[in-house]
């Protein structure tokens, strides 16, 4: 065809016209982003067997230089090695996706950049939903199947065996790799006198997802519970992350879980409830419990639906005055926003390493005022901007490599990581309906509207400052922060703010603690030992005359 249309065209234009042909075919050949037709590609393929339906979802290819205790895909993230993916759509039974040098990848960014040499790859797929939410909004993002929203180990998600190749970045051949394994369905632990599982579909987040949604909760039973079946409880709400272990660790055989089984079973333990909430989202292995624009109506559901279940089933007082909450690092700042957020629900909160609780310190990123998130601008050079630390100083990991890696793992937000689902929290939808970022992923440049929405939204310090005339007079004697100086991911900056404001808050004065251990890294805290005495104190403080005591046995 080309052939004879050059017959058609005078000398003249049939000279410019093979110019511009040659010029392009030497452009698409030097430049891979323009072609997969030029470097080494790996192609990766869903085995019928595995999967009948087509997927769509993100497909990945791990790359190792050997095989130890862990596959080529539990060895990634932030430091690991090297992660490339592609988003696939309704890939058939069979069919390929292509991975090569145009994919992003972390910590080397393109396929081409992989030294010569001998590897182990493995191909992975993880297969999305499609949720057509009431704000009118359809996005695709991977269910929880009960495992915390992991995708690595996620039931219903598929796999292949490490295959060894030989990888030369200037062949053009083809690697074929094929998952054919389906990772199985978590079984839960069993139940026993003393730790009780519940597990609701949460009619509040089904509507708004579009897809059913369940909450669930691990409940750990006060000693002799059972021989006393008129006696109601105070109860404590220990959060963090996905977990269907026993709460405070509580029948482990060694460490602070050993401890913590021997104090719950002797006298000197308060007769409480000690309760593990687990509320994952499509977007984390928890929700941070809180209403969001793109997580949904989550504080209204646990508040709502689950708490009141769970209070009903294992015969709690249930009223605000005996309903306290714990939790470290994620769970500390859930159980600060809860406390906050919900001031008339619960009797108060002793909350460890919190995540930031003043946006002021996002970790070590100041999102109002700084421009970038992971360089400091010094005129002739740029400072990089460390993400996690030893107590001695030592960086371990640095903000562009901690967000490269979950934008390798998922675009859109949908990584499972951990930033990531702060912004799904915190932030507003952006026009496709997924969160809109904080910060460009690559660049790491701010944007300060999403910044200025977080602060009026989330920013628990600002909130607390802004509304203490109504706030304080709930939450005086409410709020107990506690965290390591040192703490691995700077979130002692933040707490530090927030103690800077409550000692000044006046009408009413702040009458709580916030303790800090000097050196102490991320999540030093006081144990559940030594806070459910604390606990116990203020229950008893707040209970009105008349109230039942029949829980102090």
């Amino acid at each position: 065809m080309i052939t004879k249309s050059f017959h058609r065209l005078t000398p003249r234009m049939s000279t410019r016209f093979r110019q511009s042909l040659g010029i392009v075919v030497a452009i698409v050949l030097l430049d891979p982003s323009l072609s997969r037709l030029r470097g080494q590609r790996f192609e990766i393929a869903v085995s019928p067997s595995a999967r009948a339906e087509p997927v769509t979802g993100r497909v990945y290819v791990a790359i190792s230089r050997s095989l130890g205790r862990q596959t080529p895909i539990e060895q990634t993230g932030e430091t690991g090695v090297p992660l490339f993916a592609v988003n696939v759509s309704a890939l058939a039974p069979g069919a390929s996706a292509a991975i090569d040098a145009t994919a992003f990848g972390h910590p080397i960014q393109s396929l081409r950049d992989l030294p010569r040499g001998e590897y182990w790859a493995q191909p992975f797929v993880n297969v999305y939903t499609r949720f057509a939410r009431s704000d009118g909004h359809t996005v695709w993002l991977h269910m929880d199947q009960w495992e915390g929203q992991n995708w690595k180990r996620s039931p219903g998600n598929l796999y292949g065996d490490p295959v060894q190749i030989k990888w030369d970045p200037a062949s053009r051949t083809v690697i074929r790799l094929i998952a054919d394994k389906v990772i199985p369905p978590i079984r839960a632990p069993n139940d026993d006198e003393h730790v009780r599982r519940i597990k609701i579909q949460s009619a509040i987040l089904s509507k708004w997802w579009g897809q059913p949604i369940y909450l669930g909760a691990t409940v750990l039973l006060p000693k002799d519970y059972d021989r006393h079946p008129d006696v109601r409880y105070p109860i404590v709400y220990d959060e963090g992350h996905f977990s269907l272990r026993a709460p405070g660790g509580f029948g482990d055989t060694t460490g602070r879980g050993a401890a913590f089984s021997r104090y719950w079973q002797s006298d000197s333990a308060p007769r409480m409830i000690l309760v593990t909430l687990q509320h994952p989202s499509p977007y984390y292995d928890d929700s941070y419990g809180v209403n969001s624009a793109n997580n949904g109506p989550y504080g209204d559901a646990i508040t709502q639906e689950l708490i009141p279940a769970v209070e009903g089933k294992f015969r709690a007082l249930g009223t605000p005055w005996a309903r306290l909450l714990t939790g470290g690092s994620t769970g500390g700042w859930i159980s600060l926003a809860h406390q906050v957020l919900y001031p008339d629900f619960y009797g108060g909160t002793w909350s460890l390493c919190p995540d930031g609780v003043d946006f002021r310190y996002h970790q070590i990123v100041n999102v109002y005022a700084d421009t970038n998130a992971y360089w400091l601008d010094r005129g002739w050079m740029r400072v990089e901007r460390p993400s996690q630390r030893r107590p001695d100083g030592n960086i371990e990991a640095m903000m562009k490599d901690e967000n490269w890696s979950e934008l390798v793992q998922g675009d859109r937000s949908r990584s499972g990581g951990q930033w990531d689902i702060w912004e799904a929290t915190y932030g507003p939808v952006d026009a496709d309906g997924y969160p809109k970022r904080i910060w460009d992923k690559r660049t790491g440049v701010i944007d300060k509207n999403v910044a200025a929405y977080w602060r009026e939204h989330y920013d628990l310090r600002y909130i607390l400052e802004r509304d203490w005339r109504t706030l304080g007079p709930k939450l005086a004697d409410r709020i107990n922060v506690y965290v390591g100086d040192a703490d691995s991911y700077f979130l002692n900056m933040g707490v530090h703010l927030l103690d800077t404001f409550l000692r000044q808050a006046a009408s009413p004065k702040w009458t709580g603690e916030i303790v800090y251990q000097p050196m102490a890294p991320h999540c030093w805290g006081p144990s559940l030992e030594e806070l459910l005495p604390k606990m116990a104190a203020q229950v008893q403080r707040h209970a009105p005359v008349g109230a039942s005591n029949g829980w102090k046995y």
